[in-house]
Formats: C-alpha cells, sequence, structure tokens
C-alpha cells in the first residue's frame, strides 16, 4: 500500500500529459507577462493595509526590515521554485512538483492546501475590494442597500453583491483566453503601480527624521498567544514573543508575509509559457524582486510622514496623507488600493483553477474537469465551478478570522517545493535543468527553517484549522483519488500486460 501511495510521476511523463489535444493549454505568456502577474498579486491588501497595522503594533519604523526579512524568506523559496518551474513547465506548481519528486500521497496533500489557499485568498480579496468600492461610492453620495453591502442586512441576511460581481466578472475572463487576462492585468497593474510611486515620491517631501526615533522601539513584554502572537513559540522556547524590539521584526514579518502571498501564482503559468526554461525564473524572481523594493520604500515614506503610534490601521497611506494636510490624496490612493486588488483576485482564481485543472488530468479529481474550451484553450469548466462558488463564499461568510489560513498554507507549500529540490536533484540528476537552485542542499533547508519559523508565529486556532482541512483531504484522497488515478491506472494495465499469458487476450 505504502508503494502506492508514495508513486511518482515521471518528469517526462508530466510533459507529454501537456500535448494531449484535449488536455493542452494555450501557450502565450511571456518574461513580461509573468512578471506583470507576479507583481499583480504581490501588490495589494498587504502594502495598502498592513503597512500601518504592523508600524503600530509590533515594528515601529522598523517595518520596513519586517519587510526585507518576509521577502528573504520569499527568495529563498522562490529560487526552488525558479528550478521546478523551468525544468517541469506543467500547469500545478507545488502539487505537479511534489507528484515528481514525494509521491502521490503528498502530491495530493499539497494540491489539496493549494485550493484552500487561492480560494480562501481569492474570497479575502473580493470583500477587500468591495469595501473600497463601497467607500468610494460612499464618497459620491451613492449607497447600496444594507442587504447588498455586506453581513449586517436587514433580518441579519446579508449579500455582499460586489465581490461576488467582482468574481463572476473574472471569472468570465479567464474563461476567454490568458493573453486576454495578460493585457487587462497589465493596465491594472501599470496603474497600481504608479499610485504606489505617487505615494512615495509625494510622500517623501513629507518626511520628518523625528518619527524615526527610534527606528526599533524598546520591546513590550505580552502574554502568550495574545493579539498576533502564537502560544506555539512559549510552548516550544519556554519564552512569549514581545511586541516591538528585535524580536518584534520577526513578529511583523510573520504578519507582512501575508502581503508576499502570491508569487508562487507565477509557477502555476508555467504551462502557458512561450519558453518556460527562459521566462519562469525572470518572472518568479523579477516580480519577487520588484514588490520588495516597492514594500520597503513605501513602510519607510509612511512610518517617516506619520509617527507609528499615530498609523491607522485600516487606510494608512491615505490617512497618513490627510495628517500632512493633502486629504485629496486619500480618495486617490483608495482608487488605486480597489484597482489593485482586481489583479490580487484574478490571479488567485487562476492559479487555483490550474492546479485543480492539473488534479483532474491526473485523475485525483473527476476527469470531466480536465478539458479545455475548444477555441479559448482555457480550462473553462473547473473556471467556471470554482468562480461561482468563490463568488458565494466571498458574498456570505465572514472570512477575516480565516485569512491566516492562506499564510499557513503558502508557507507549506514553500517547505515541500524546498524539499522536493533536494528529492530530484539525488533521484534524477540527469534532468536537464536551464536554471538550478545555488548551494543545493543547503538554501533549501534554510528555507525550509525560514517558513516553519514563520509558521511557528501564526495562531494555534489557525493549526487546528488548516490540520482539519488537511485530515478532510486524506479522507477525500482515500475515497476517490487513490482508486481514480491515472498514474495508478496506468501502472495497472503496465503489470496486466506484463503477466498476461499469452494467448488469454480475452479475459
Amino acid at each position: 500500500m505504502s508503494s502506492t501511495l508514495f508513486r511518482t510521476k515521471k518528469v517526462e511523463q508530466s510533459i507529454l500529459d501537456t500535448e494531449e489535444p484535449e488536455h493542452a493549454l494555450k501557450k502565450s505568456l511571456s518574461a513580461l507577462d509573468l512578471t506583470v502577474f507576479g507583481v499583480g498579486v504581490i501588490i495589494g491588501t498587504g502594502i495598502f493595509v498592513l503597512t500601518g497595522t504592523v508600524a503600530k503594533n509590533n515594528a515601529g519604523p522598523s517595518v520596513a526590515l519586517a519587510f526585507v526579512v518576509a521577502g528573504v524568506v520569499c527568495a529563498l523559496a522562490a529560487l526552488c521554485y525558479a528550478e521546478f518551474a523551468s525544468t517541469l513547465p506543467v500547469a500545478g506548481s507545488a502539487y505537479t512538483f511534489s507528484y515528481a519528486s514525494l509521491g502521490e500521497l503528498p502530491a495530493w496533500i499539497i494540491g489539496w492546501d493549494l485550493v484552500l489557499e487561492f480560494a480562501l485568498g481569492t474570497a479575502v480579496v473580493a470583500v477587500g475590494w468591495s469595501g473600497y468600492i463601497a467607500s468610494l461610492l460612499d464618497n459620491a453620495g451613492w449607497q447600496l442597500p444594507e442587504a447588498l453591502s455586506g453581513r449586517d442586512g436587514a433580518d441579519g441576511f446579508g449579500f455582499d453583491i460586489l465581490a461576488a460581481a467582482l468574481v463572476l466578472v473574472l471569472t468570465g475572463i479567464l474563461v476567454l483566453g490568458m493573453k486576454l487576462s495578460a493585457r487587462i492585468t497589465s493596465l491594472v497593474v501599470a496603474i497600481k503601480v504608479i499610485v504606489v510611486l505617487v505615494v512615495i515620491v509625494a510622500g517623501a517631501f513629507f518626511i520628518k527624521g523625528d518619527n524615526y526615533d527610534p527606528f526599533i522601539p524598546k520591546a513590550q513584554e505580552v502574554e502568550a498567544g495574545s493579539g498576533l502572537h502564537s502560544p506555539l513559540i512559549q510552548l516550544m522556547f519556554g519564552w512569549a514573543p514581545a511586541n516591538f524590539g528585535v524580536m518584534g521584526i520577526f513578529t511583523a514579518a510573520s504578519v507582512v508575509f501575508f502581503a508576499f502571498i502570491g508569487f508562487d501564482i507565477v509557477a502555476t503559468a508555467a504551462e502557458e509559457t512561450k519558453n518556460p526554461q527562459r521566462d519562469m525564473p525572470r518572472g518568479i524572481l523579477g516580480s519577487l524582486l520588484i514588490c520588495t523594493t516597492l514594500y520597503v520604500a513605501v513602510s519607510i515614506v509612511v512610518t517617516g510622514m506619520q509617527h507609528y503610534s499615530e498609523l491607522s490601521v485600516d487606510a494608512p497611506l491615505a490617512d497618513a496623507f490627510k495628517a500632512t494636510g493633502h486629504p485629496w490624496y486619500a480618495g486617490f490612493i483608495s482608487f488605486g488600493a480597489a484597482v489593485g486588488l482586481t489583479t490580487v483576485c484574478m490571479i488567485l482564481l487562476l492559479g487555483q483553477t490550474r492546479v485543480f485543472f492539473a488534479m483532474s488530468r491526473d485523475g485525483l479529481l473527476p476527469r470531466f474537469f480536465s478539458r479545455v474550451h475548444p477555441r479559448f484553450k482555457t480550462p473553462h469548466r473547473p473556471t467556471i465551478l470554482l468562480g461561482v462558488i468563490i463568488a458565494v463564499v466571498a458574498g456570505f461568510t465572514p472570512l477575516s478570522e480565516l485569512a491566516e489560513l492562506v499564510n499557513i498554507g503558502t508557507l507549506f507549500a514553500f517547505v515541500i517545493v524546498a524539499v522536493s529540490v533536494i528529492i530530484l536533484r539525488r533521484t534524477r540528476p540527469d534532468l536537464h535543468r536551464s536554471f538550478r537552485t545555488p548551494w543545493v542542499p543547503f538554501l533549501p533547508i534554510l528555507s525550509v527553517g525560514a517558513s516553519l519559523w514563520l509558521m511557528l508565529n501564526l495562531p494555534a486556532e489557525t493549526w487546528v484549522r488548516f490540520g482539519a482541512w488537511m485530515a478532510l483531504g486524506v479522507i477525500v484522497y482515500f475515497l476517490y483519488g487513490r482508486s481514480h488515478s491515472r498514474l495508478g491506472r496506468h501502472e495497472e494495465t503496465t503489470v496486466g500486460q506484463v503477466v498476461r499469458p499469452p494467448g488469454r487476450d480475452s479475459e
């Protein structure tokens, strides 16, 4: 039984599967498209909201260092992703990578994890987008009925119509093709980056040096498990984390890590890239470098404009300009945030549908979902199904407490990919690798350690929910995936052909 649970799918077979006409995705993306996708999904809630939250509660002006720490953790993982995505240019990202190295059950687990991560991330971002749009409508004198604008409508019924509508519109765009999605994303990302650059350049004129004193505020002891701190840290190491101080930077890094979630989605588009061996590493590493630079610059400017203790936790960028006597910037920044979250939502939805598509093509999910559209060459069936489900979730469900599941899911994927690089280097040293992760196994091991450390900084409740979702996934695998696995059926057919006696074909 253990041999079937950990059977691996050869890299060559995975690539051959992508050439089957009924499962072949259209190759239309360039390195620039991939970089735009990466920037489009990374720059979102993190830069417009989390900057103020962690500066005020955890790190002060040293929040810039927290972004650097989180960026380094992502960079370690990005180097591992770049090797895999260029060597195995197949939809599915970490799911496909682990199938080639760790085996079927671990691949299923990480695929199941990614489905939750991307679905929940899409819904959370859609609700955030709805809030910005509702605020802009209020400023213009228009107001949606309570029952259609949130969770507290008449008689306790509420449906966030804006969040649901956004998901459905983006679903339609993804069905129509990747090139159209890339063009729309490029336009929206350009607007978003312009807004961020305006914040950096204009805000630099209002920086006051006194606001950086102290750059790393004095540490303050807090109760174990309070706020954003994890009781797991105290359980394992015997001490409670502290707000501010040097340890406050690491606590802040585990929170602002949410701002980087999504760069790994670039890897899910490997199968739709014209030259993945060259362009995937450029897209993954390029987008991460650009976004880390922008995050650090924005955090330095905002904490210089306004003392960290006075920063807003809801709209720090906009309120910092209000504090300087320039309130008109607030509307401009809110518009940029709303526009920016549109691409985040679309690319998260893109990543989920590609993982779902890859799992169904392997038979671990119903093969019905692995047929591509005859004209648009997109996986339209899982895109429509998941789009409708996420629209309903975004419309009805309060997601604030569940958002941390997105963090732990991504970090878990980082761990799996790093381990997979080490294993595949040993089991398949003959593979041509156009990009090679440096310093193997040291760098992947460092990536695993850094990711696990940030996971430990998440609340214990997040671990419980994550464990429950993983347990459900294992049950689904044994009830359906294991018996319908395409790889498993291929092995059975091969064995049958070997042992079947001559002249007994009719049996």
